[in-house]
């Protein structure tokens, strides 16, 4: 095994896991809107889902992708037209108040990790940790320890948004404050769709 590479790879892991991404953009919106309790499926959703996306991918999936490579570009505008549906919920959305709790809802563990699959800053990350750092460990070892090391990363970044999210709560305590809020995570979510189209 090669230690350099593996924390090399450590290293990308927490910079990619923590940096602002649609993931980490729904999660702090999520924790103003609903709070840390209601936000965890959501987090062991994008957590369990990006895991179990590098694991398939560093498995042979991603043969597929190579196969046919249109699979991609149809998951990659799929994923941009879900944003842009997210980005206008979030936007429209206010506070929620007891009596709406019922009808509004975070999104689920599913939905998060199903999401995965059309997150081009997911896929970025998936490339870049199957491609250049495949020789961490032998194969299918190396796969395991990235999944492994991915899966803790998600896990703390997931709870990291989620609490700063929370942590704000108190400070957006009117209808309109939320709204402006919201608006402002829309349109960083929105943002995080460039690198989708420059690609393109």
């Amino acid at each position: 095994m090669s230690q350099q590479l593996l924390w090399a790879f450590v290293i990308f892991a927490l910079v990619m896991a923590f940096t602002p991404g649609p993931n980490n953009i729904m999660l702090l919106s999520s924790g103003v809107s609903y709070g840390f309790r209601r936000t965890v499926p959501h987090m062991l959703g994008v957590s369990f889902g990006f895991a179990f996306m590098v694991g398939a991918v560093g498995f042979g999936l991603g043969a597929i992708f190579i196969a046919y490579p249109v699979l991609q570009t149809i998951l990659k505008y799929l994923g941009a037209a879900y944003l842009i549906y997210l980005a206008a919920v979030i936007a429209m959305s206010g506070s929620t108040k007891p009596e709406e709790s019922r009808s509004r809802r975070p999104m689920t563990f599913w939905g998060a990790a199903i999401f995965q699959w059309v997150n081009a800053k997911g896929w970025v990350m998936v490339i870049g940790t199957i491609t250049a750092y495949a020789a961490i460990a032998r194969f299918p070892v190396n796969i395991v320890l990235q999944s492994a090391i991915s899966f803790a990363m998600a896990v703390g970044s997931t709870i990291t948004w989620t609490l700063f999210g929370t942590a704000l709560r108190p400070l957006l305590n009117s209808e309109r404050a939320v709204r402006a809020f919201n608006i402002v995570m829309a349109i960083l979510l929105l943002a995080s769709l460039y690198p989708v189209f420059m690609d393109a």
